[in-house]
């Protein structure tokens, strides 16, 4: 079946017969696989007689190969169906393999955000993607680690012509209010010696239909830039900015890419409401600290939050 997804990925008209002769089988075996693909993988297919079949809109594929050439960071693998990268990461650590490789999927079903969030996850249109990272030297290398991971993600869009995109503390990506991607976090071993970090980033690049499963306003790359976005070429450019910031991070620490950070948050300066539980707190955000903490002026006095189930909202009076 991902064979005939592959002939298909183009979007244009193919008849049964270049498609059956294709796959060595007959035309009746290309109409089961289709129907197949319509009904598992949610893909319109037009049928017209005398022109054949195509996609309703053109995918683009992961290719494996592509995204484990000699200048990549490390090694990936892309898979075609998981219920969440973020979870086939840790099941690979338990089951022996070393730190630095990533996970790609082209759909995720039972994908996850922040605070236990469903992440939507439609087939071959957004970018879902783990790395797994060995962390040694304790609790200091993880200091501002989501918001580097941010500083990546924020190049990446950049560099593929998203204009009007920053970062909204702790962990998401905007454009004009509207999430276009966000990043997810876990631990696994302990914080104050060697542990595995686990960094879940899903980025909407081709995502156009609305979908009534996402909760807030959310917008995508083929939205901001039209036309189709190669999503290979995402994952490769993300490797190598993450590659970068990285290094970054753990050679001069998180105080080194604090400004640059700060300069990409769009929410400085403006009134907040950090949610806290069944706590919430009005503030102004005056920035981060050197940690990646959240500073706020609440009341006319400077504090600090980071960590936990945070939520950061404008305020209506903003």
């Amino acid at each position: 079946m991902l064979t005939l997804l592959k002939l298909l990925q183009d979007g244009r008209f193919h008849s049964g017969q270049s498609l059956g002769a294709a796959l060595g089988v007959s035309r009746s075996a290309v109409w089961k696989q289709l129907q197949q693909l319509e009904a598992e993988l949610n893909l319109p297919i037009y049928k017209v007689r005398g022109r054949g079949y195509r996609l309703q809109r053109p995918l683009s594929l992961l290719d494996q190969e592509s995204l484990n050439r000699s200048d990549c960071p490390w090694p990936s693998v892309v898979l075609d169906s998981i219920d969440s990268t973020n979870a086939e990461v840790m099941r690979r650590i338990s089951a022996g393999y070393i730190p630095p490789f990533a996970v790609a999927a082209e759909r995720q079903t039972a994908g996850r955000g922040r605070r236990g969030r469903h992440w939507v996850s439609p087939y071959a249109e957004n970018l879902y993607y783990s790395l797994a990272l060995r962390i040694d030297g304790g609790a200091r290398q993880l200091e501002g680690l989501s918001l580097v991971i941010g500083l990546a993600v924020l190049a990446t869009l950049r560099s593929f012509g998203v204009t009007g995109v920053g970062l909204k503390w702790p962990n998401d990506l905007l454009v004009n209010n509207r999430k276009i991607a966000g990043i997810l976090l876990e631990l696994v071993g302990d914080p104050a010696d060697i542990c595995n970090v686990i960094v879940g980033i899903g980025i909407n690049a081709n995502m156009l239909v609305a979908n009534e499963d996402i909760g807030q306003p959310w917008t995508s790359m083929a939205a901001e830039v039209p036309g189709l976005v190669d999503r290979t070429a995402l994952a490769v450019r993300l490797g190598q900015y993450l590659g970068d910031y990285l290094v970054r991070h753990r050679d001069e620490g998180f105080p080194a890419l604090r400004a640059e950070w700060e300069a990409g948050h769009l929410w400085q300066g403006a009134r907040v409401n950090l949610i806290a539980g069944a706590q919430t707190i009005t503030g102004i955000v005056l920035g981060i600290d050197s940690t990646g903490a959240l500073r706020l002026s609440v009341c006319g006095e400077e504090r600090a939050y980071s960590g936990g189930e945070l939520s950061l909202r404008l305020s209506d009076d903003s």
